[in-house]
């Protein structure tokens, strides 16, 4: 029997089980990129330590710190990898990256956007109770930055 949801670790996997089978635990997201080298470099941007030197690779992944594992793949992989696979064009999946405080929200966002990537909306301070803004990856995908006001 598995531990209370509230007491479990985030950093340890503990399979659930969901009619005497396990529950399978999201393990990577994928990005299918047209320009590998600008990706990578939009998300070092946002603080994640990404390998250098591998802007030439077709595949690259780097793990996060709470275990979950970001991969690009570049869209000649994307053919190989999956009959009827098509370039990226902005798939409507959003990730969400947590600053430590509003003003990282406006640094990050400032940083982001001074380096000629796509600022979709400027920070501001949501009616939900965050400092909000929404950037586009080089792929069209979005990218919020958020931080609790208070």
């Amino acid at each position: 029997m598995s531990r209370s949801s509230e007491h479990r670790d985030p950093h340890q996997f503990e399979p659930t089980y969901r009619a005497g089978m396990p529950s399978p635990r999201l393990d990577a997201l994928g990005i299918f990129t047209t320009d590998l080298t600008r990706s990578l470099a939009f998300y070092r941007l946002l603080g994640l330590d990404i390998p250098t030197g591998v802007e030439s690779e077709r595949h690259v992944e780097c793990t996060l710190a709470n275990g979950l594992r970001l991969m690009w793949d570049t869209d000649p992989d994307a053919a190989t990898n999956a009959p009827g696979a098509t370039p990226a064009t902005g798939s409507g999946i959003a990730m969400a990256f947590l600053c430590a405080s509003p003003a990282e929200v406006d640094t990050t966002y400032a940083a982001v956007t001074s380096e000629g990537f796509t600022g979709h909306l400027a920070p501001w301070d949501a009616f939900w109770g965050q400092r909000y803004a929404t950037l586009h990856d080089p792929d069209g995908n979005t990218v919020d930055l958020f931080a609790p006001l208070t």
